[in-house]
């Protein structure tokens, strides 16, 4: 798949996504070592703190898919205009946990709402030093 096809999948879960709060609407599409994809969006609720968002959405269906362990790759994509959605600090911990139990430093891809900007990040980079399952004794 096409980072292109990949955020595509990630705008079409943004357009499923419930945020009639914030009116900022998340897709994101998660792509398995094996080349399957499921795709989550963000879900707000009138009790704000019990909202969700379209990463932690999309990770906990490839769980159940296909496993963590599998996630190869992710796209995420937000908002209206031309400015980059990027994972917030508790998606970039959820993602870390995924690259952890799979060894790759999973590669994310953060589009703009309208697709029109695109930038490529791995976990790493956008959670240096963080903590997962690799710092736990086991």
């Amino acid at each position: 798949m096409t980072d292109e096809q990949l955020i595509e999948l990630a705008r079409a879960a943004a357009s499923k996504a419930y945020a009639p709060y914030s009116n900022f609407q998340v897709g994101c599409a998660i792509e398995s070592v094996d080349g399957e994809v499921v795709t989550g969006g963000n879900m707000e609720n009138a009790c704000y703190r019990l909202g969700l968002c379209a990463e932690q959405s999309a990770l906990t269906t490839a769980q159940h898919q296909f496993g963590l362990d599998r996630v190869a790759r992710i796209a995420v994509s937000g908002g209206t205009g031309d400015a980059v959605c990027t994972p917030c600090g508790g998606c970039r911990q959820a993602i870390l946990e995924a690259a952890q139990l799979s060894g790759r430093d999973v590669e994310i891809l953060c589009s703009s709402g309208d697709g029109s900007a695109v930038e490529r990040y791995r976990i790493g980079e956008l959670i240096p030093h963080g903590f997962g399952p690799a710092n736990l004794d086991r």
